[in-house]
């Protein structure tokens, strides 16, 4: 079976945003196990100027979400950000796997040629083809928060291996 834009996306995004939600579960018993309140982990980083734990996972929600939104045509659900729970994070990672495993595949799959503008602060929106988009943009930046998200638990001792990362749901 060839390879879709809608096999190349769904599929990985839900894999590795339910990857998370179990970490998650494992930072809390980790938390739990050394006697400190979970909170501090949601809001480590591995340097004083990049974004908390819990941003990235909204970002790489939003990664997620707003990928498949736009290849389809459709409207991502909104989000407020304002999680500050392990249990409002997992809300969050499951209300974004139930969209993204809702956009049908054919709403998906034929995209690669399709003109899709992303917004930016500066004004003037990043301009790509539906394959170049999913490839380079946001395949990338889904996999930088997750991973961050990783290194940061891995970092403040919360035992998760390569397996974890890669198999966890």
């Amino acid at each position: 079976m060839p390879i879709t834009m809608h096999s190349a996306s769904v599929p990985v995004f839900v894999k590795m945003l339910g990857n998370v939600s179990v970490w998650l579960d494992t930072a809390e018993a980790h938390a739990t196990a050394k006697k400190f309140d979970v909170a501090v982990l949601l809001s480590s980083r591995l340097a004083p100027d990049m974004l908390p734990l819990t941003r990235q996972i909204q970002i790489a929600c939003d990664s997620a979400k707003f990928g498949v939104a736009r290849l389809a045509g459709g409207d991502a659900p909104k989000f407020e950000d304002n999680e500050t729970t392990v249990a409002q994070l997992k809300a969050r990672l499951a209300s974004t796997i139930a969209y993204l495993q809702s956009v049908p595949a054919s709403a998906v799959d034929g995209t690669e040629d399709k003109d899709v503008e992303v917004p930016t602060r500066a004004g003037e929106p990043l301009k790509f083809k539906g394959e170049a988009y999913l490839k380079h943009f946001v395949l990338p930046n889904l996999f930088f928060h997750v991973t961050t998200v990783y290194a940061l638990l891995r970092h403040n001792g919360v035992e998760l291996g390569k397996r974890d990362f890669l198999n966890a749901s």
